[in-house]
């Protein structure tokens, strides 16, 4: 009997369902974005728990499950948000790799905390690659299935399973991100253009609580319900506008915050342009940016400053959660 083709087919595409890697490094400097999974920590999680490299593609669905049938026996697991999978409807463990079989149906239930849940199949999603990466950047129709959004209808190329996942493989609980949390707390390295907005400015925005707009998304997580932050008078140089938040255009680094009009602060993410006009009075550090992508509209959040030394810390942090992460299936 021949093998069943490796494929599934979308039923229902979810809100916003695309299939992401670990990303596009190298063309930055192009103005072409890094795109690929907003929580990495999750989406390599799961890639491990079904026997993938950390690299290999997967699904981010953002606030709404997809409904996926498949035509062959695949090994998954689902990670990040609080979404529950289901088999024909039969809910499914998160963390943790289970078996869906030729015919069945994987849906969601509905979301209980965080944002963006990551489907890993072993194998991975088999899209062409474009520039190293299977991510895909929408607003550039790039890489991805077709540079979009799944939609249903579509079918879904899988993969050769590597092999060394295996049901019932799960993460522990405490090496898992908490999300949903009320009240967190995002660390900031304050940047070059910190002095433009005054002491008291600087002050406030650290003790302000701020909430996530509904806007937020790939490209940029807006904040709103903070003081307004004063800048420091100048005269405007040639080429920067007139609002005292311009600046001569300048590169825009992942993770940093832009404060148009000093209103509303915006952390550029994973699809966001590398430069513009407007001044950043700082970056998130790179511990804490999967921890962005799991944020939810109205939610909550502080800034926290920190040092260099400190940033580099929870950096050296992060790389043991995945030690951590690898012993604990390896055992």
């Amino acid at each position: 009997m021949a093998e069943a083709i490796r494929m599934f087919d979308v039923v229902k595409p979810g809100l916003a369902t695309t299939v992401q890697d670990l990303g596009r490094p190298g063309y930055y400097h192009l103005g072409l974005p890094i795109s690929g999974a907003m929580d990495r920590f999750a989406l390599i999680a799961a890639n491990r728990l079904v026997g993938n490299n950390d690299g290999d593609a997967g699904l981010e669905a953002v606030f709404m499950g997809p409904e996926l049938r498949f035509a062959s026996d695949c090994l998954i697991a689902v990670t990040g948000a609080d979404m529950p999978p289901k088999v024909d409807g039969v809910e499914q463990p998160g963390w943790t790799a289970f078996k869906v079989a030729a015919g069945q149906l994987l849906s969601f239930g509905f979301l209980k905390g965080g944002a963006r849940a990551y489907i890993a199949i072993a194998g991975g999603i088999a899209v062409p690659e474009v520039l190293g990466s299977r991510s895909t950047y929408t607003l550039g129709t790039l890489g991805g299935f077709e540079g979009r959004a799944l939609k249903a209808g579509d079918t879904v190329m899988i993969g050769t399973a590597a092999g060394g996942g295996r049901e019932g493989m799960s993460v522990p609980a405490e090496i898992r991100r908490a999300v949903g949390v009320q009240g967190a707390s995002l660390r900031v390295l304050p940047g070059l253009y910190w002095h433009r907005i005054t002491e008291g400015a600087q002050q406030t925005f650290f003790e302000d609580t701020w909430k996530v707009a509904p806007e937020a998304d790939r490209v940029g997580y807006r904040f709103r319900g903070g003081k307004k932050l004063d800048f420091v008078p100048r005269e405007q140089p040639f080429g920067a506008g007139s609002d005292p938040s311009n600046i001569v255009d300048s590169c825009y680094p992942y993770g940093s915050i832009q404060v148009p009009g000093g209103t509303e602060p915006i952390i550029l993410h994973r699809d966001a342009v590398s430069g513009g006009g407007y001044f950043m009075l700082g970056t998130v550090i790179s511990a804490d940016m999967d921890l962005i992508g799991q944020l939810q509209p109205h939610q909550g959040v502080r800034f926290e400053e920190v040092t260099m030394e400190q940033a580099l810390a929870a950096r050296k942090d992060e790389k043991a959660r995945l030690a951590h992460l690898e012993t604990a299936l390896a055992t």
